[in-house]
């Protein structure tokens, strides 16, 4: 099973920003997913989470009203879009897949991840 994550780079304030994230090895429709951010100083923070029938998702406050945590199962891929983005946007982005039914908020229960992709917001 692997994760591979794209999209990340130097975006501008105010931008859309646009993750992917492309499993193999499985099919992604049985399953939940998440993006998690990794800043230095504060370690990894959930910022978004759906279950494998996306009829419940979870968006962190830092995010609630600008991000949209979608995915493509013909094509295996999750997504992570987020416009108007903030210099506070900026970290490591991981994609995660769980095995659970229930939507999982916090890391520790998923049970593969990404390599990551580094996100920069800057003017």
């Amino acid at each position: 099973v692997q994760l591979v994550e794209s999209g990340g780079g130097l975006v501008h304030p105010g931008d859309s920003l646009k993750l992917s994230c492309k499993l193999t090895g499985l099919p992604l429709e049985p399953y939940g997913f998440g993006w998690f951010r990794e800043v230095p100083g504060k370690g990894r923070e959930g910022i978004a989470a759906t279950t494998y029938r996306d009829d419940d998702q979870y968006y962190a406050d830092s995010v609630k009203g600008r991000a949209t945590i979608s995915r493509d199962n013909k094509n295996n891929t999750m997504y992570l879009l987020i416009d108007d983005v903030k210099p506070e946007d900026s970290g490591v982005y991981f994609c995660a897949l769980s095995f659970y039914h229930m939507l999982l908020t916090e890391g520790t229960k998923y049970a593969h991840w990404g390599q990551g992709t580094r996100v920069t917001v800057s003017s």
